[in-house]
């Protein structure tokens, strides 16, 4: 079975475009299918197997990142929501500050300049350009700052950010370290415990291939007494489906369930159980491996081509699975135009067109894309 059988794309579209939302594998489309005809045949006769799924997705979720425990993994809606669960839980004293990369994704930006009406400094640090952009943020930290935020790889351009780094230093200043992971889990390895993380958030539908509305949220143990919740609800109760039992002392989940306020979105949940499995199975140094690979044979045939400039690093160890390019001498939102409507599914991103192969992508559906732009004129 080769790598592209786990997919079921039109033999005439060009997918280039994970860093932005997937498609989805054979084995999710099948699972949601059958997930809709048991509820349209028998309702929730089953809801018992639907929380085993929810908790065996947890399991999946703690292997994916190298969480010390399933208790400190939750299933949120997306990547806003975990970040905002993060930043107006924290206690932060006016006067402290968060370093956050200037060139973040906007759901990495606003929720920490919503913190500046409680006197909280924000500064963001370009990293872009920059020779070495992990000293920039480190030397952008003092003591008084409370947490740096990152990506783990930036979505414009495609940086990959030396992590372990990043966390030691965090480490050595007493700083919380917040990583959004969309834009590298199910692309590129990733260890909470070698990076020092203390927090970190995903939205399933980029490189994980699952439905939006699924999001992965990490909080380290000794770290969770230290958001403060603002959302409410049964689901984050101990013994949350103990309905009839008295209230008068909330008895609050010891867990990362704390922060999962409401009912769960089951259907989403199965469908990112199912992708989450298929990458495992097929192993996440293996899909590091072809995603790399792709990437490279990207950025190769990219100099190949007249007047391309290569927004993105072609260092390697600095890209993932992202490589933005612009071409001189036309017009490049036309170029873009021209791709998606050449069924090249792809991204006007930091000024350039992206392209963002998956670890099953065929090279010969990279050849076409670049074979659309090589002649576009």
């Amino acid at each position: 079975m080769n790598d592209s059988s786990y997919f079921d794309l039109d033999d005439d579209i060009v997918h280039l475009n994970h860093a932005a939302v997937a498609p989805w594998p054979i084995v999710t489309r099948d699972t949601v299918i059958a997930f809709a005809e048991e509820n349209s045949r028998i309702g929730s006769q089953r809801y018992a197997s639907w929380l085993e799924t929810e908790q065996q997705l947890k399991q999946k979720m703690a292997r994916l990142i190298n969480a010390e425990s399933v208790d400190e993994i939750a299933v949120l809606k997306n990547t806003s929501e975990g970040l905002s669960v993060i930043a107006h839980g924290l206690h932060i004293e006016p006067g402290e500050n968060i370093v956050v990369p200037d060139e973040e994704f906007p759901s990495n930006r606003i929720v920490w300049l919503a913190l500046h009406n409680k006197g909280v400094e924000i500064r963001l640090v370009s990293v872009e350009g920059s020779d070495a952009p992990e000293q920039t943020l480190i030397d952008a930290m003092d003591e008084k700052t409370r947490l740096l935020s990152c990506s783990s790889v930036q979505y414009a351009k495609g940086l990959r950010l030396d992590l372990a780094r990043l966390g030691k230093a965090c480490q050595r200043n007493g700083t919380l370290f917040c990583i959004d992971g969309i834009q590298s889990l199910g692309a590129i390895r990733f260890d909470a415990q070698a990076f020092h993380a203390d927090f970190v958030v995903a939205d399933g539908h980029k490189w994980m291939c699952a439905p939006e509305g699924t999001a992965l949220f990490y909080c380290r143990h000794d770290k969770q007494d230290q958001l403060s919740l603002h959302q409410h609800g049964w689901h984050m109760l101990q013994d949350a489906f103990d309905f009839s039992h008295s209230h008068d002392g909330v008895n609050i989940a010891e867990t990362a369930q704390r922060f999962e306020s409401g009912s769960p979105n089951m259907m989403g949940i199965a469908a990112l159980d199912a992708s989450l499995g298929l990458l495992l199975d097929i192993g996440l140094e293996n899909i590091e491996r072809q995603v790399l690979a792709n990437t490279a044979y990207l950025i190769q045939g990219l100099e190949q081509i007249d007047n391309i400039e290569i927004l993105s690093s072609t260092t390697k160890g600095k890209y993932a699975g992202i490589t933005t390019f612009i071409r001189h001498g036309v017009d490049n939102v036309k170029l873009y135009e021209h791709l998606q409507a050449s069924n090249v599914i792809c991204a006007h991103r930091g000024g350039g067109i992206r392209f963002s192969p998956h670890f099953y992508t065929e090279q010969q559906r990279i050849d076409r894309a670049l074979e659309l732009v090589e002649a576009f004129t």
